[in-house]
């Protein structure tokens, strides 16, 4: 009910109990499988552990009530699942800790949802690629410190936030195809699967078959206290949340009544103003933005995993990572849909090029006059004529088109704001070039 970020969006089903329990129950099915495969466990086992892996077979509530007494779900769910499958008990769990499973678990929700993020990523960024393309030469005024700057285009606007939204893509996927499943037992040393009859090699080679399982990456070791996985996907996703706040916090800006450049396509309603439409999506993909830093920050400050297996360090990753994933996958969902409803005002935008009486270009008409005036000369010159400007409520054209010493200067052309864009048009069409 607080989290309207997340609530009802694909990633809350994926990040959910019932889709944690699925993913705890996989792999361990996974692990089952992977012993088969290695001649370590019968196929019988295998089948029947797989079979019985199901979520909609447990109780999420009991299981989570019986955690606390171990401090961990893995303990009650092994003891549940062993139960359901009668003579195939001992092939269960064998040889693993309760650390493998649920950071297997972990890596497998993470990357079924970064599966959805990316699905949304791409939606925005096809959407932005259309953006830019349409408004490559609409011409708006660039805002520096909140102030009016210098000409810029809406086109260059949306490529920028398509290169963000691409930036994020790019990170997911690399994270994503690195995800570790989690085996090494006890302490890291897969000692407990030698004593279940494997030889060494066999018991190296089982993390590579329980990948294969999965299909997450064989780590080079046991990961229980090295802990790169869960940073680096507490980076990626922080940076995608920044991405994806960027464009909303831009939105929110320029969408405001006063400047109303854009807007959103179906803006929320205030329970006490019935003219209102707020621009809903935005503010709660910024509201994402401002959250997911300080989560990301919890996930880094497990870093420092004592020993082996830690107390307490692994266990404070849980609910952060998850809030994480929910989070970012509620932004990537709203985000795509804020940008394909998105309305632009050209119109507006031409009107607001003009606010300033011209001051927009000063930048501009200097680099004219500097070589006939001398840059000293140059500088003093606009100075006065942009101090008189806003003074005497006189466009700055006005004022410099009669004074002397403009005379060889082409004053209409400079001062012309939708002439002032520099190379926004070239950016943008490299921007999109990105693929």
């Amino acid at each position: 009910m607080l989290d309207p970020v997340r609530a009802g969006s694909p990633a809350e089903a994926a990040t959910g109990d019932t889709a944690f329990l699925q993913a705890l129950l996989d792999a361990e099915a996974a692990l089952t499988r992977a012993q088969a495969a290695t001649g370590a466990a019968p196929a019988e086992a295998a089948r029947a552990v797989t079979a019985a892996a199901r979520a909609a077979r447990l109780d999420v509530r009991s299981i989570a009530l019986r955690a606390r007494s171990g401090g961990n779900p893995v303990i009650p769910l092994v003891a549940d699942l062993t139960e359901a499958v009668a003579e195939w008990g001992p092939y269960v769990h064998r040889g693993a800790t309760s650390q493998d499973i649920l950071d297997t678990a972990a890596m497998l929700v993470a990357a079924r949802t970064l599966g959805l993020v990316l699905d949304a990523l791409t939606r925005t960024e096809r959407t932005l690629a259309a953006l830019a393309a349409v408004h490559r030469d609409t011409a708006m005024p660039g805002r520096t410190l909140t102030q009016h700057a210098v000409p810029t285009t809406f086109g260059l606007k949306a490529a920028g936030w398509r290169s963000l939204v691409l930036d994020a893509r790019d990170r997911i996927e690399a994270v994503r195809n690195g995800l570790p499943v989690q085996l090494g037992g006890a302490a890291g040393t897969l000692a407990a699967f030698a004593d279940h009859g494997a030889d060494g090699e066999e018991a190296i080679a089982l993390p590579a078959a329980y990948a294969r399982e999965l299909g997450l990456a064989a780590p080079l070791l046991p990961w229980h206290v090295l802990r790169t996985p869960v940073a680096d996907l507490a980076g990626v996703l922080a940076l995608t949340a920044g991405a994806l706040g960027k464009i909303a916090v831009d939105v929110l800006v320029l969408s405001r009544t006063e400047i109303a450049e854009v807007a959103e396509g179906a803006g929320g309603g205030s329970s006490a103003m019935p003219h209102k439409a707020n621009p809903v999506r935005a503010t709660l993909v910024a509201s994402a933005a401002r959250r997911a830093p300080h989560l990301a920050a919890s996930l880094y400050g497990c870093l420092a995993a004592e020993d082996e297996r830690p107390a307490g360090t692994w266990h404070a990753e849980w609910e952060p990572l998850r809030e994480l994933l929910r989070l970012v996958g509620g932004a990537a969902h709203h985000a795509a849909t804020l940008t394909e409803g998105l309305r632009v005002d050209p119109t507006a935008m031409r009107a607001h090029l003009d606010l300033t009486g011209g001051l927009l270009v000063a930048e501009r008409l200097s680099v004219a006059l500097t070589p006939l005036l001398g840059r000293s000369r140059a500088r003093a010159l606009l100075a006065e004529l942009t101090a008189r400007s806003r003074a005497e409520g006189r466009p700055l054209a006005e004022l410099l088109d009669r004074h002397p010493e403009s005379a060889e200067i082409d004053v209409v052309a400079l001062t012309d704001p939708t002439r002032a864009t520099g190379c926004a048009g070239a950016l943008t069409d490299r921007a999109l070039e990105r693929r």
